[in-house]
């Protein structure tokens, strides 16, 4: 048995044909579901996939990446089969007729790593009874610990006139030990749904949870022309964002940082923070709660 993914009984393999009876259907989003034994990078994979012109709906789930990606160039990775790595191919900017989805205007997109936010926490909360939070733009947390990263991508089309297609990758700590988490150059501890005292920790149910969740909201905006306050997105992510209202220091792409308060998300999904100088709208950026 030696090598073989049984060998780790709280950590069994995922069956990619179960999971494809489950998630697939003419009338979802999800098309294609690509489970790897391993691989590099999810978020890699789908982006190389939306190059090469694959539709909408592709998901690939990989048991171990190796060299997983989070922002800003960080590594994500953990022992195979000890968490939840996946990757989905979305094309807002294109109509889908027999959804009755007009294409999506680009200055939505940022709403995108928030609206996987919403949908991680709904499958989180409901399955293992912990209370989970969102840390703007695109951290999980359990307490103050780190459960769980969101990365979003954006890949040009083939020419200047087509909008781009988005990657939302999704990485969760399932039974990490506490010799096994990662280390975060913030500062911010991480921590496991395991280690949390979570009800549940099986893989499976958890996946099929966020997918469904994840495609739900995705068809909720997708309907709503991409509108985060008419979809209900905006006001499902406030109500989840451990952010607004606490006192925060941001480290801003440029290297510079600044301290406030975080008072509300605008409509276009930036953080609103109140600074001495005034209020500031962020599209990006490092955020640490502070005390």
């Amino acid at each position: 048995m030696s090598g073989s993914p049984y060998t780790d009984l709280d950590r069994p393999p995922l069956s990619a044909a179960r999971l494809r009876r489950a998630l697939l259907a003419p009338d979802g989003p999800w098309r294609r579901l690509d489970l790897r034994t391993e691989t590099g990078s999810t978020n890699a994979d789908v982006v190389e996939a939306a190059r090469a012109g694959e539709p909408e709906g592709l998901v690939v789930v990989a048991e171990r990446q190796n060299t997983g990606r989070g922002r800003r160039g960080r590594a994500w990775q953990s022992p195979a089969r000890a968490g939840i790595a996946t990757s989905v191919l979305l094309r807002p900017g294109e109509a889908v007729a027999e959804r009755g989805w007009l294409p999506a205007p680009a200055t939505g997109y940022g709403w995108l790593p928030l609206l996987a936010g919403v949908a991680l926490v709904e499958a989180v909360t409901r399955l293992t009874e912990l209370d989970a939070a969102l840390k703007w733009p695109n951290d999980l947390l359990i307490g103050d610990a780190k459960c769980a990263g969101i990365l979003a991508e954006a890949v040009p089309g083939p020419a200047p006139d087509q909008p781009p297609a988005i990657v939302l990758g999704i990485g969760l700590n399932v039974t990490l030990r506490a010799d096994e988490l990662p280390e975060n150059p913030t500062g911010l501890p991480a921590t496991s749904l395991q280690l949390a005292g979570a009800a549940a920790t099986d893989r499976d149910p958890l996946l099929r949870a966020l997918l469904r969740s994840l495609a739900d909201w995705y068809d909720r905006w997708r309907s709503a022309g991409g509108d985060a306050v008419a979809s209900g997105l905006r006001d499902a992510y406030l109500a989840a964002c451990a952010t607004v209202g606490r006192s925060v220091r941001v480290l801003l792409p440029g290297g510079d940082e600044l301290t406030g308060t975080a008072t509300g998300v605008d409509p276009d999904g930036r953080l609103v923070v109140g600074t001495p100088a005034g209020p500031r709208a962020l599209a990006a950026g490092d955020v640490l709660h502070l005390r």
